[in-house]
Parts: C-alpha cells; structure tokens; sequence
C-alpha cells in the first residue's frame, strides 16, 4: 500500500443530510473507499441505521444528530466532529429543502428558510472545518447543488437563489483556500430519483427525459461517483468548479 492510499484510508468526511437519498449515498460510497464517514442529520434513528449498515460492511462511521437549519447548533457540531476525531479532511453539504412556489406567492419565510438550510449552513460548514483543513493543508470541500442553481427554474426562486449562491460561495473559497491544499467544488445534480422527485407527473416526467441525452433519471449513487473523485486525494487540482451531473440536461 502506498503512502497515498494509506492516508486516504484515514481521511475523515462529515456528510450533512446523510439519512436517505443522495447524502445516503454518498456516505455509503465514501465509507466503500475507506474514508471514516460521520453521518449528520436530524434524525438519530436513520443515521444509527446508516452507521450499523456501513459497520456491518467493514466501513467505519460515526454520526451526529443536528438540526443544520439551527446555525448555532450546526457549528457546534462541526467543531465536536473535528475534537472527537482529531481531524476533518472532507465535508459534504448535501443537506437541503425545497419551498417550491410561484415567487408572486412565495412567503418570506419559506424563501429564508430555504436560503438558510441550503446556502447558510453549508457555509457554517465550511467555515468551522476551514481552520483545521488549513492546519493540515489538506481539505476537500465539496457543495451539493444543483442544476436549477445553474439554469434557474419555475417554481423555485428560493431555491434556484440558495444553489447559485452555493456556486459563488464555493469559487471564492477555493480562491481563498487554495494555497493551503483546500479545494471547494460544487456536485450539481439534474433530476434524480429521491423522495423529491418520487412525485414527478408522468407529463413532467416525460419533458424532462427529452432534455436527456441520457435517456433516464440518475441516481443517487451517480451523485455518489461524482463526489468521491471531486473528494479524493487525486482531485488537488480540481477547484472551483461546477460540475453537472445530470444527463445532459444542462448541455450547452
């Protein structure tokens, strides 16, 4: 085993949003390529699952449950992560809600809940993890957003705000970061099959898969793929960017 793989196989990832879905995946996947995966989400119940899951296949995990809508709360956890594990060399903010609505009828409140959950704490997280990243010089930040962060879409200008800002946000970390040995990428997803798209119409359906160039739905462990490289130790000269995973549907 080379140097290389052998701290790779020490690398510490905080996942937030890991009980189901994509962050499920991406947990699962990081903890298959022998990264320590600390699961973050509000319900203990799924995460002490996902643990068990993940221990049972000769992974290594550990979970944290907060709520990362509470900034306070969220920021707290992330040091308790970096204390109890000594390090924190990847975080995943995947974590995120949807208020979807016409902006004529769009509440503030679920426009700054939405801002809030998908934009601020993944910057909390970011943030909090910053210090210990720099220290070692090495950190993979990586942003789940989303191709409606990129394109926009009807219905969700609270949304769509949250994951453009995410973009931003993520470039200029990587310009700050990057002379330490941290890189900051943001994982757009299309439509994936989840709990968020489980209710698609099958007229919706339809129109979205003529925008493919892959004729299909993706998948939670497509997502899953895309973060392992982006957090990888090989990825060092990957930094921000926007990388759309999504069948084509963004294509230009």
């Amino acid at each position: 085993m080379s140097a290389q793989n052998a701290a790779s196989e020490r690398r510490v990832a905080l996942v937030t949003g890991a009980s189901r879905g994509i962050g499920r995946a991406i947990a699962t996947r990081l903890a298959h390529d022998g990264r320590r995966v600390v699961l973050a989400s509000r319900s203990e119940g799924p995460l002490a699952e996902l643990q068990a899951e993940i221990e049972r296949a000769g992974g290594s995990a550990a979970y944290v449950a907060v709520d990362v809508g509470d900034l306070a709360a969220l920021q707290s956890a992330v040091e308790g992560v970096i204390e109890a594990e000594g390090r924190l060399d990847i975080v995943v903010n995947n974590a995120g809600i949807t208020r979807d609505g016409l902006a004529m009828r769009m509440s503030d409140a679920d426009f700054e809940d939405v801002l809030r959950v998908n934009l601020s704490a993944a910057f909390v997280v970011c943030r909090a993890a910053a210090r210990s990243m720099m220290k070692q010089r090495f950190g993979r930040m990586v942003n789940i957003g989303s191709t409606s962060g990129v394109v926009g879409n009807a219905g969700q200008a609270n949304y769509a705000a949250a994951k453009a800002g995410l973009i931003g946000m993520t470039k200029s970390l990587a310009r700050e970061l990057g002379g330490k040995g941290v890189t900051a990428n943001v994982v757009a997803p299309g439509f994936v099959e989840t709990d968020m798209t489980a209710n698609l119409g099958d007229e919706i359906r339809a129109r979205v898969l003529e925008g493919m160039s892959v004729k299909r739905l993706g998948l939670p462990e497509d997502i899953a793929a895309a973060v392992a490289y982006v957090s990888s130790d090989e990825a060092g000269y990957l930094t921000g960017q926007t990388i759309c995973v999504d069948g084509g549907l963004t294509m230009s």
